[in-house]
């Protein structure tokens, strides 16, 4: 299916964040991407439902002024699954993310591998909020940043609403749009064994980084390069 995205040179990148963090975390990122000529926005997720996420991230991609890589990190993979059938994303980039299909809800995918050890997602809370504890969060979430960056991300983060967990994806824009996954291989909150199950069932082009969940954090180059590659593919279709 030929997108209409694909037809000039692609330079938007629009960056979703997940759950457990905020916009903030996609400073190096977006340091990295800017140096090579890219536009960069990233979405502020209210994390309150996954149509508020939706919602937020086609807020930002009705302002691009042109196509657009669309890129997601962990619960931001679900976000970009519904999110990019907006006409001006041309492709999906997956960083450590869910990738549910038609139906599918992130937490479906989640209770396919026995949780890490330093895992540390609590149950909700009273409200429906999901959180992650403080103790376990740097190993858990970030292990190769730094204490202090890790605090601040803890600090930083949004509260999130575990019923966007558990609500199924409606069209999932990877059957229609060319989509890049990236594995972190030392991953313990997304399993990287269902970040490979995910990424193989949807046919998408894979590249491993050693590194935690937060790979956009420690690894931004490698992430950068994917895109780039993304960005590069659609321009010279």
């Amino acid at each position: 299916m030929e997108n209409q995205a694909t037809k000039q040179a692609v330079k938007n990148v629009v960056l979703v964040h997940g759950a457990f963090a905020d916009g903030s975390g996609y400073k190096a990122l977006y340091t990295e991407l800017t140096k090579k000529g890219y536009q960069v926005t990233v979405v502020q997720n209210p994390l309150t439902s996954l149509e508020d996420d939706v919602k937020a991230t086609q807020v930002v991609l009705d302002k691009q002024d042109g196509p657009v890589i669309l890129a997601g990190h962990s619960w931001g993979g679900a976000v970009i699954t519904e999110a990019g059938n907006h006409p001006k994303v041309a492709a999906l980039v997956y960083i450590a993310a869910f990738q549910p299909d038609n139906g599918e809800s992130a937490l479906q995918w989640l209770q396919t591998a026995p949780p890490a050890p330093e895992n540390g997602v609590l149950p909700p809370d009273d409200k429906g909020i999901v959180y992650y504890d403080q103790e376990k969060y740097h190993q858990g979430f970030c292990g190769d940043i730094s204490k202090e960056e890790a605090d601040f991300m803890y600090a930083s983060q949004g509260a999130f609403y575990a019923k966007g967990f558990v609500t199924p994806i409606t069209h999932a824009a990877w059957r229609d749009k060319p989509a890049y996954g990236l594995i972190a291989t030392e991953d313990k909150s997304i399993a990287p064994e269902i970040q490979h199950e995910m990424y193989k069932r949807s046919n998408t082009k894979v590249t491993e980084v050693k590194g935690s969940h937060v790979i956009f954090m420690s690894q931004p180059e490698q992430v950068t390069a994917v895109i780039a590659e993304a960005a590069a593919a659609l321009s010279a279709s």
